[in-house]
């Protein structure tokens, strides 16, 4: 497949990374063609490094060469079947350049904007074509976390959505659907939470940020590259989230008016979350989940301890 990239910042690189180790071929645009030029040795370099922890999949020159700079817009939507816009955070911006991804894009094209916050609905209502329009929001930089958003608006197609899945899910990445417009997804709803707290850590005297970030790197980060909270919630004392949720949620809560929020957690909402977590983790098996948690984080240890 064609993949167009249109931006060649740190992640339209990145993404134009994911799609050519993918097999895809990639035309990569910019209007700025310094940063264009620019952006061929940022990608081989970064294939390099990648390389050397046998993270690329193929020759690194076969990967570069899938990669081609597009002279103009025109050229790099031509006979493209997906494309991931990757142009700075403003609705104006990203306005005016769907409109002209919409008018020239083949009409079968999907439409992806790797926008960190904006709705969709607020850049691309008002396009002919808006039903074959969605965000796509990686994490950064993508070709090392997987995961990738699909934010699409009321009015994008189920269709296009299914195609997008299919197309990154073929590509190495793990594609989540976010069943709601909302400013931020989840991804930085969640970074946004965790963010708000700490600036107030510090504000408060409670913490430096050299020991938030401490806290972090060496605590939550790890505990979470492995599993999710509620995962870890369930695997964090006996009687799993349902137990957690009855001994922590009053602490939290209180945490949370602290900050001027009210936002319980109901026991119709720790049911729901309970049900879902209990299908991936059978409460039966949890000294086996346990272990397997700990087999994942001792790998990971083990990683951190090798020299690079």
């Amino acid at each position: 497949m064609k993949i167009a990239v249109i931006g060649a910042g740190s992640i339209g690189v990145a993404w134009a990374i994911v799609f050519a180790r993918a097999g895809h071929g990639v035309a990569l645009y910019d209007v700025d063609a310094d940063r264009a030029a620019a952006a061929f040795g940022e990608i081989g370099r970064r294939l390099l490094r990648l390389d050397e922890h046998d993270l690329v999949g193929d020759e690194v020159t076969a990967v570069l060469g899938r990669v081609t700079a597009a002279a103009s817009l025109d050229d790099a939507l031509e006979s493209a079947v997906y494309v991931q816009e990757c142009v700075i955070e403003s609705v104006e911006v990203k306005r005016s350049l769907f409109a002209e991804l919409d008018r020239l894009a083949a009409p079968e094209a999907v439409l992806a904007s790797s926008t960190s916050m904006i709705p969709c609905s607020r850049f691309a209502a008002d396009l002919p074509g808006r039903a074959r329009c969605l965000v796509v929001h990686p994490g950064n930089p993508p070709y090392l976390l997987p995961i990738a958003e699909l934010a699409p608006a009321p009015f994008t197609d189920s269709e296009i959505v299914d195609r997008a899945r299919e197309l990154l899910t073929a590509s190495g990445m793990v594609p989540v659907l976010v069943g709601k417009e909302n400013e931020g997804f989840i991804f930085n709803r969640l970074q946004g939470a965790l963010l708000r707290e700490a600036y107030c850590l510090v504000r408060d005297g409670i913490a430096s940020p050299q020991d938030v970030d401490l806290v972090v790197s060496n605590g939550l980060g790890r505990r979470w590259a492995v599993l999710g909270p509620f995962a870890t919630a369930e695997l964090n004392t006996r009687g799993g989230i349902e137990r957690h949720a009855e001994v922590m949620g009053p602490a939290y809560a209180r945490m949370g008016a602290e900050r001027g929020q009210h936002d319980p957690w109901p026991p119709d909402l720790v049911a729901r979350v309970v049900a879902a977590i209990h299908e991936a983790l059978p409460p039966e098996d949890w000294a086996e989940h346990v272990d397997q948690r700990d087999l994942a984080l001792m790998k990971l240890e083990r990683a951190r301890r090798s020299p690079a």
